[in-house]
């Protein structure tokens, strides 16, 4: 490059005090809606006890659903991941059972359903719902199609509703069944759509 020509902008590292800022405005959040649901939680009582501003909220979310959608964010990573903790390696088969880290997801999921039910409508829809489902959808259809597995689009897309819309219905009471029982229901089901193409 000649000294004439412009440099590009070097990309530039999160600012630490905004990621403070929206770590403080998701604690206060979950805290507000341990006891309640999204839709009885204001701004001002977050701000309150995020100890900020509401300009402050406004300048990092439009609403209290997107703010709520940030703060869930580590559930649709959970539930990714928890669906994947048997791989050892490319190639790798499934095991017969769930992975333990399974379980372990939906009885942290049943412990904040109050949230999780604001979020995750009944049949999967809702904004975490939505992610969850596109989330789901990416890994199993990179996964797929890795192991040169047929109908990656139509597995991976059967896949992530299953999953997505039974946890919902199961959150909001329609499937009976404790967190292990779930998981294994679950782990059979999404099996049954991995083989049936």
């Amino acid at each position: 490059m000649s000294p004439q020509e412009p440099r590009e902008p070097a990309s530039r590292a999160p600012d630490p005090r905004t990621a403070r800022t929206k770590a403080r405005l998701r604690e206060s959040l979950l805290a507000e809606c341990a006891d309640k649901p999204l839709a009885e939680v204001s701004v001002s009582a977050v701000v309150r006890g995020a100890q900020v501003g509401r300009a402050t909220f406004y300048l990092h979310y439009e609403d209290l659903t997107a703010l709520a959608v940030d703060a869930c964010a580590d559930v649709v990573h959970a539930a990714v991941d928890a669906l994947h903790t048997w791989q050892t390696g490319p190639g790798s088969l499934p095991p017969a059972r769930p992975p333990a880290a399974l379980a372990a997801f939906l009885a942290d999921a049943a412990d904040r359903a109050p949230l999780y039910r604001t979020l995750l409508l009944p049949g999967g829809g809702g904004p975490l719902g939505d992610r969850l489902h596109r989330e789901l959808r990416a890994r199993a259809h990179a996964e797929r199609t890795a192991a040169g597995a047929p109908h990656s689009d139509l597995v991976a897309s059967a896949v992530a509703a299953t999953f997505t819309g039974v946890l919902a219905d199961w959150l909001h009471g329609a499937v009976p069944a404790d967190p292990a029982a779930l998981a294994d229901h679950l782990w059979r089901l999404l099996l049954a759509l991995h083989r049936a193409v």
